[in-house]
């Protein structure tokens, strides 16, 4: 028997209104995700920073899929992952050892994504990481930086390490374990997203036909890319790409507005 849980209604009227804009671009994502096909049924999770000096973050309730995501139904959550606000959903605390990790240590870390995706696991149990085969790759290599597997994620004592390890980069490959990205925006968040998992997708590819028949970029292009990459990146994520990406969900489902 299908278990039915009762939609949360209302709580634009109970939030700000910065909040509420931030939590209809987390629902959207959440949406977009699923539709790109990289969640892993209710498992991992993307969060968001929620305005003000109370370090409380937005994230997504454990028993729900990512396609049933609404900006109500998120949770407002503190800094060990306990809700702040009645809620009938079920959270995942340790689901937030990661993101609560990057979201205090880094000022500028407005929203925090970390996938499962077929592609994203197999780049990151590869020798050599993410390759400058790619465009995309080229793009967001120098963003991209690499924390070994230490075991599901929740140790607190790893959330050092994992800060260490990531910097000030924006892209991480958690090895043998998926991808991860940080962003000022949700938008920025997910295009850097987006970014990581099309160059992994395209590397598994590319290396299916075997590493004799790959064609290597002229020496220095890899690099020329990365800088191209670094400019105009969050401005293209938030003016352009996703507004974009909002009116195609608008055009397939706006319930994650609601």
């Amino acid at each position: 028997m299908a278990t039915q849980l009762k939609p949360v209604t209302g709580l634009r009227e109970q939030v700000s209104a910065e909040e509420w804009a931030i939590r209809t671009d987390l629902a959207a994502a959440y949406r977009l995700v699923a539709l790109y096909g990289w969640d892993d049924i209710i498992f991992t999770h993307l969060s968001a920073r929620v305005p003000g000096p109370e370090h409380h973050f937005l994230i997504n309730p454990y028993n729900l899929m990512f396609e049933e995501i609404t900006a109500s139904s998120l949770v407002k959550i503190d800094v060990h992952g306990a809700p702040i606000m009645e809620t009938p959903y079920v959270t995942n605390p340790a689901g937030f050892v990661i993101h609560s990790a990057i979201h205090m240590a880094r000022e500028d870390a407005g929203a925090v994504m970390h996938v499962h995706t077929k592609a994203g696991q197999a780049v990151s149990a590869q020798a050599d990481g993410l390759m400058p085969l790619t465009q995309t790759a080229m793009l967001i290599r120098n963003q991209v930086t690499y924390h070994e597997y230490e075991g599901v994620a929740t140790d607190l004592e790893e959330r050092e390490r994992l800060v260490e390890d990531l910097g000030a980069k924006n892209a991480m490959i958690l090895r043998n374990h998926g991808t991860l990205a940080v962003g000022k925006t949700v938008a920025e968040c997910f295009l850097n997203l987006y970014f990581l998992e099309r160059a992994c997708e395209a590397q598994v590819m590319a290396l299916s036909a075997g590493p004799n028949g790959l064609y290597n970029p002229p020496q220095g292009t890899p690099e020329k890319a990365a800088g191209q990459g670094e400019k105009g990146l969050g401005m293209v994520a938030n003016l352009l790409a996703w507004p974009a990406l909002l009116r195609k969900l608008d055009r397939l489902d706006s319930s994650f507005r609601d």
